[in-house]
Formats: C-alpha cells, sequence, structure tokens
C-alpha cells in the first residue's frame, strides 16, 4: 500500500480536479433548466440574483459546436476582382472586357483569381505594367504585388468579421479562412438572419479619435459610481462631469483609493460585497493606477457593464461630446484574469480611415521594437498636421467599428501624411494594427455566398444521438471486456469511465468545443482505451501459463505490453495532429477529442489498471485474467 501511495494521491488528484473542471457544466446546466421553468418577472429577477454565477459557469463550462447548439454558417467572399479593378490605374476596353471574364470564370468556383487574370492579359500580349505600377515592372514583379494585396484584403475582410463578431458578443464564434479568398464564419446561438447579413456585411468605420482628459474621465466615472448609489440627482451629477465643474472638485476617496490598484485584489467576500453596494460602478470598472484616464472590465463582467451604460438615466450623466469605447482584445493580468480596457473619447472623431492610403508594419532599426508606418493622402495629410500639432502630448485612439485598436501618444507635429506609430510588444501586433488601418483603404466588397442556419432542436437532436451512440458504446465494450477477462476486464472498464471523465474534463478546462465528429472521437477513443488492456491482460495471461507468480506476471504483463501501446498511441497521435493542423471544422474537432482521449486512456489504462492490481495483490486478492 506504501509503495502506491503517490500513485493513488496522483490518481485522486486527477479525478478532483476533473470535477472542478466540470462542476461549471453542471452548474450551467442547472441555472438553464431553472430559466426555462420560470417565466416573466420572476425569470428576469432570477437571472439579476444569479447573474455572476451564471456568467461564470458560461465561461468555463464544456462548449458546444454549431451541431450540437444550433446556429448559423455563413460563408462570406471577398471580391478580389473587385479589387483588382479598383488597384488599377487605368482602365480601357481590353481591361474591362477581362475584367468581366475573370469575374464570369471565378464565380462558380473558389479558383485563384490572380493567376487567371495574369494569364488573360499574356495570352492577349498586354504588359500589365500599363494598368498597375511603373511602366519598368516586369509582370513577375507586378503578379507578385497583386497576389500580396488581395491575400492582405482578405486578412483585413477576416479581422473586420472577427471584430464585428466579438463585439456583438456571440458565444463561441468559429471564423476561419477558406481557399484563396473565402471565409467560414460559424455563430452558434444566433438566428436573427438579418441581423448577422448586417452585421458581416456593412462598411468598416476606421476613425481616428482625441481621448478626453484622465481627470475628465474620471469625473465622469465617478458621477455615475455616485449616481448609482443614490449620492446625488441625475441633474446635479450631469453638472458636475463637466469639464469645468471636474476643475473644481477633488478626487473622492473611493476614486483616489481605486487608482492605486490595477485590479480588484481583495479575497474577504464581505469586504468585497460591502464594496459593491456602496461603489455599484467602480465594483466591476477598475481605473488605471497609472492615471491614464483608462479602466479596465474583467472579461466576464463587460456585458453587465455595457447594459449600464446603455442605460438612459446613466446617458445623461455623459457629456454631448464624451462616449466610452471598448477596447478589441482582453489584455491578460498578473493573475491569469482577462480585461477589456475601457476608453474615454471624444464622441465625434477627428479624422476618418478614408483617407489612408498605406500602411506597412516594419521593425524600428534602432531598437528592433514593432512598428508601423502609415500613409495618407493630400486631404487627409493637411488634416493629420493640424490634429497632431494641436495635440502633441495627448492619445489619439484608432478604432475600427467602434472598438479600440490602439491609442498612441502624439510624439509631435506631423507633416506630409506619413506617421509611425509604435508601442507595439511584438511582431503581430504591428500586422494587426496594419491591417485594421488599411481597412479604411481599398476595402473589397464581402458577399454572402452561403448561408445555413442550424435550428435548436436539430442540435439537440444531435446531442441526443451522439450520446446515445456513446452510451451503447461504452456498454457493449463494458460487457464484451468483463465477459471475456472477468476481474480484469472489470478494471479495464473502471478504467475506461475515468477515461471519458478526464476527456470531459480537459474539453471544458482548457475552453475546447466539443462537435458532433468530436463524440465520434470520444466513441474511437473508447475502443483504442480498452485495446490497451486487451493487450496487456493477454501477456499477463501468457507469463501466468509460464508459471510465473501472480505479481511478477502482472509486472512482466504491463512492461512487456508498454512498447507495443506506445508505439501505437503515438502514430495515433500524430495523425491527430496533422488533422488538426490541416482540416477544418469538423475534421479539427474529430482530431481535438482524439488526442486528448489518446492521452487520457494512456494515463488511466496503465496507471490505474495497475494501481488497482496492485492494491488487490497486496491483499492477496486473486483477480481473473479469463
Amino acid at each position: 500500500m506504501r509503495n502506491q501511495l503517490s500513485k493513488i494521491i496522483l490518481i485522486l488528484a486527477a479525478v478532483l480536479l476533473s470535477f472542478v473542471f466540470l462542476y461549471p457544466t453542471y452548474e450551467d446546466y442547472q441555472h438553464r433548466q431553472k430559466l426555462q421553468s420560470l417565466t416573466g418577472a420572476d425569470s428576469l429577477a432570477y437571472l439579476t440574483q444569479n447573474e455572476d454565477a451564471i456568467i461564470e459557469a458560461r465561461l468555463k463550462r464544456i462548449k458546444l459546436g454549431l451541431d450540437l447548439q444550433g446556429g448559423m454558417r455563413v460563408v462570406l467572399e471577398v471580391d478580389v476582382v473587385q479589387l483588382l479593378e479598383d488597384l488599377a490605374k487605368n482602365k480601357d476596353e481590353n481591361f474591362r472586357a477581362i475584367i468581366g471574364e475573370v469575374r464570369a470564370q471565378t464565380s462558380l468556383n473558389d479558383e485563384s483569381v490572380v493567376p487567371l487574370f495574369v494569364k488573360k492579359f499574356q495570352d492577349r500580349g498586354i504588359r500589365l505594367s500599363r494598368y498597375y505600377g511603373n511602366i519598368r515592372d516586369s509582370d513577375d514583379i507586378i503578379q507578385a504585388y497583386l497576389t500580396d494585396e488581395t491575400e492582405k484584403a482578405v486578412d483585413r475582410a477576416i479581422e473586420i468579421v472577427r471584430n464585428r463578431v466579438d463585439q456583438y458578443r456571440v458565444s463561441e464564434p468559429n471564423i476561419q479562412k477558406q481557399g484563396g479568398r473565402r471565409i467560414i464564419v460559424e455563430l452558434p446561438g444566433v438566428k436573427d438572419e438579418r441581423e448577422v447579413r448586417q452585421l458581416l456585411q456593412g462598411t468598416a468605420k476606421l476613425e481616428f479619435r482625441l481621448l478626453r482628459d484622465p481627470e475628465i474621465a474620471y469625473r465622469v466615472m465617478q458621477s455615475i459610481d455616485n449616481f448609482l448609489v443614490g449620492k446625488v440627482e441625475g441633474d446635479t451629477a450631469k453638472q458636475s462631469s463637466t469639464p469645468a465643474a471636474a476643475q473644481q472638485e477633488k478626487p473622492k476617496d473611493a476614486l483616489a483609493e481605486l487608482l492605486g490598484r490595477n485590479a480588484p485584489a481583495s479575497t474577504d467576500t464581505s469586504q468585497e460585497a460591502r464594496f459593491t453596494r456602496e461603489h455599484p460602478f467602480f465594483a466591476y470598472v477598475i481605473p488605471d493606477s497609472r492615471g491614464s484616464g483608462d479602466a479596465y472590465v474583467e472579461e466576464k463582467n463587460r456585458d453587465r457593464v455595457v447594459r449600464l451604460l446603455e442605460r438612459p438615466d446613466i446617458q445623461r450623466l455623459i457629456p454631448a461630446d464624451f462616449e466610452f469605447l471598448w477596447s478589441a482584445k482582453t489584455t491578460t493580468f498578473p493573475d491569469g484574469k482577462k480585461f477589456y480596457t475601457l476608453y474615454a473619447t471624444k464622441k465625434s472623431p477627428e479624422l476618418t480611415g478614408g483617407v489612408i492610403v498605406d500602411a506597412r508594419a516594419s521593425v524600428d532599426p534602432e531598437d528592433n521594437r514593432p512598428i508601423v508606418n502609415m500613409e495618407m493622402n493630400s486631404e487627409g495629410s493637411r488634416e493629420w498636421a493640424r490634429i497632431t500639432g494641436a495635440n502633441v502630448g495627448k492619445r489619439i485612439a484608432i478604432a475600427l467599428d467602434n472598438a479600440v485598436f490602439s491609442a498612441p501618444v502624439v510624439q509631435n507635429k506631423i507633416v506630409g501624411g506619413r506617421s509611425r506609430i509604435t508601442g507595439m510588444d511584438t511582431p503581430g501586433e504591428a500586422r494587426l494594427l496594419e491591417i485594421v488601418l488599411k481597412a479604411g483603404a481599398l476595402p473589397a466588397p464581402v458577399a454572402i455566398i452561403e448561408q445555413r442556419t442550424v435550428g435548436p432542436s436539430l442540435g439537440e437532436d444531435s446531442i441526443r444521438s451522439g450520446l446515445s451512440a456513446t452510451t451503447y458504446a461504452f456498454i457493449f465494450t463494458v460487457l464484451f471486456m468483463i465477459s471475456y477477462y472477468r476481474t480484469a476486464g472489470f478494471v479495464a472498464d473502471a478504467a475506461l469511465f475515468f477515461n471519458i471523465l478526464f476527456i470531459l474534463a480537459v474539453l471544458a478546462g482548457f475552453q475546447g468545443t466539443l462537435t458532433l465528429p468530436g463524440i465520434a472521437g470520444i466513441i474511437l477513443t473508447i475502443g483504442m482505451a480498452v485495446d490497451a488492456n486487451v493487450l496487456i491482460n493477454e501477456r499477463i495471461r501468457e507469463e501466468l501459463e509460464g508459471g510465473k507468480t501472480l505479481r511478477a506476471s502482472i509486472d512482466a504483463g504491463y512492461s512487456k505490453a508498454f512498447s507495443a501501446i506506445l508505439d501505437s498511441n503515438i502514430t495515433t497521435f500524430l495523425t491527430g495532429i496533422i488533422l488538426y493542423q490541416f482540416g477544418t471544422g469538423p475534421v479539427q474537432g474529430f482530431a481535438l477529442t482524439l488526442m486528448i482521449g489518446i492521452v487520457a486512456s494512456m494515463f488511466s489504462a496503465i496507471l490505474i489498471t495497475r494501481v488497482i492490481f496492485n492494491l488487490m495483490t497486496d491483499r492477496n486478492m486473486t483477480p481473473s485474467f479469463g
């Protein structure tokens, strides 16, 4: 027993951790059942009283894919042909004829546009330099340029779609590129077809907005907090939030205290509850300790704060030329929590993205930090010089569809329309900002070419069918193992139960998505898990027939079967990696559960079963191996 203690502790820890990971899924199920049983005011009251617990459980539950949850699947196509037409500096009859031919030929398939486009010109003996680039540029150089521009156009479209879906707050969306110009968007739980079309096809809105002075921003936040707790009346609060009044007042103690921390640090539940009662706004909106005027909102509280700021009585507290905008992405704090940044900006933009003609991510040669070089047209250059000259030392937010991607500080007046944006930590951030900036320049139209709605009832049928198939597979496997291997089969079945438990726990713990092909992967894993035990049991039977003692046979059986089990599982795992890397949607769901199942089966089929056999032999029990 003493020799097995460390292994038993490891197994118990794994089981306990699995239940911890799976509890939010059970909790979310209970909340949904309760809400379905309530109607009207009772449902709203339950939602209000348990909002924190409902959001927390929803964030940590096992995510369900579109085929299980229902929703919409949309295939978008970027109009690359239109982009090529817009990029041309000259358009004559030959050009229009070729554009028409390419559009007709590519409308029915996902064929790459640029090679076909270039071939049409070459067949006519026309140089591309007549329409693109410089007169000295070869066709190869221009083809490379057009290929790069079309790829970036698709990347911009993907980023715009992803940003809009994030702002729409769709749970567990899936957005991926297909082929050269198509984008697949899966939106679980979404039913409004008209709203989705408007969301995905609307023109991108790129804006440059000045941030409000930090003192004014925090005064507005303070007035909201005071109003919510009932310290001031609406009209008075509105007056105190104006710039003139903000200069006269001194910070309240609560705000001064909040400015000294970046995120809630108290672990005392009673203190947190008291603070929430006394400061219902600052309990969820945490001002930046550096006094930048920004604030942080934990990811799970974002929807709560959005609803709060949209209230008409709260809107009356906010000055006319003042608007809160959210960051496009979350920031992970040292404690592992994810926070959105809340920016206080002017409501009217200083400049829009239509003036941008180019943006390039690069590296500063002096300090090797990522930068983005931005270029504007003549109209934008004049306005940009005026704006930057009048706001040196202030921050300007770069917002796409009302989501802020960056808020750099104006270092000096910028003339000539060429700007350099710094402050990015990684090349990926610089690349993202390049895509955002170019979203307002030469946008390629995006069309919905396929749309499919999966109803909730179909999703429920899929879940029911998947659960039935898993249950039948489990039962048949259990009965076979018990009938053929007796006690050893029963032990293998116990390990099989833990195997399924571990798979579901890993999916929940690492925010994986369970799909119908994923359920098929679990069913396949059930067979593969007992396959390891079959090899072990057969080896043990051979050793027993050779005259060895029971304990020696068990040790030899596990030792000799291990290499075969490891080899087969490694090859299957590598196949899963390939499927996940190069597959899409359903294939990835199958590969994910397959890989998790392989690791879980190795743990349960080898470690758990061996501990059970060793415990039995320590107590002079004689398990049967059939």
